[in-house]
């Protein structure tokens, strides 16, 4: 019978594994800059609720995706792994995970950035 952990507990491993996960991944080297930009610019343009809600569902979705997929490489190479080819699919299907959410937020934000920059720009120009 297992033992159930407190929610303390819970959320101290959680943070103890995206945690793990920026410090040690390369990805959240482009991941968080980018967020942060996205962030900025969306205060800069004083963007509605609704556009921020998809932005920012957007933003975690690619680092929800990026946890995903460094949690299984870690996983595959744990001592007594060896190379099996459903490992190597098992981790390129995690890379497409990370890739569709990093399209899928890319296209949200031309969705809702496009527009706005285009109008600043036939403002500031005409």
């Amino acid at each position: 019978m297992t033992q159930e952990r407190s929610w303390r507990l819970k959320f101290a491993v959680a943070f103890r594994g995206l945690f793990r996960a920026v410090r040690t991944e390369s990805s959240f080297a482009v991941h968080l800059p980018v967020a942060a930009g996205v962030i900025l610019l969306a205060a800069l343009l004083r963007l509605p609720p609704g556009d921020w809600a998809a932005l920012l569902l957007a933003i975690g979705g690619v680092l929800a995706a990026e946890v995903f997929n460094s949690a299984l490489e870690a996983f595959a190479r744990a001592p007594g792994q060896g190379r099996h080819p459903r490992i190597r699919d098992a981790l390129d299907m995690a890379s497409a995970t990370v890739l569709v959410a990093a399209g899928t937020a890319a296209t949200v934000g031309a969705v809702v950035f496009v527009p706005r920059l285009v109008d600043l720009l036939r403002a500031g120009g005409g």
